[in-house]
């Protein structure tokens, strides 16, 4: 079973959403018994709190619940349990590649790699940072879904 993990900095914005509309993709193309999906922080400010209103709300907007999700920080045994690590931006990869145990088993990447691009923090920007983070993630969750498991119907 494939394993993904979404990084951001605090579990709040972007990794819930793209946890959240990863997890769509993959229930849209019934592959939900196929994959572990989870997301993580490298910071711990926001451990145990929800998913931040905004991002749950434009998630809402689109159909989507991700207000059960709960922050957490990324944590040494990911780098073994996940096959695959994806940080929402360059920063968020450095700190990971630096974080990772030499023994590390995960591959650690950017999440929007076509092209080649950070998905912004809207942390401090209002909800049309928000619109557009959700569709950048959109793209991108569909991307790596193909890329994962190109022969899904």
């Amino acid at each position: 079973m494939p394993s993904v993990l979404f990084v951001c900095l605090g579990n709040i914005c972007r990794s819930p959403l793209a946890e959240g509309l990863f997890r769509h993709a993959v229930e849209t193309a019934g592959l939900a018994a196929c994959f572990e999906i989870a997301s993580a922080g490298t910071g711990d400010w926001h451990i145990g709190d929800p998913p931040d209103p905004r991002s749950v709300d434009i998630a809402r907007k689109y159909g989507l619940d991700i207000g059960g999700q709960r922050a957490r920080q990324v944590q040494t045994e990911d780098f073994h349990r996940f096959d695959l690590i994806c940080a929402m931006d360059r920063t968020n990869l450095t700190t990971l590649q630096d974080r990772a145990p030499v023994s590390a088993t995960a591959e650690l990447r950017l999440f929007l790699r076509d092209p080649l691009q950070d998905v912004p923090d809207p942390y401090f920007g209002g909800p049309d940072g928000f619109e557009h983070v959700y569709r950048m993630v959109a793209a991108g969750a569909f991307k790596l879904l193909d890329g994962l498991h190109p022969f899904r119907t």
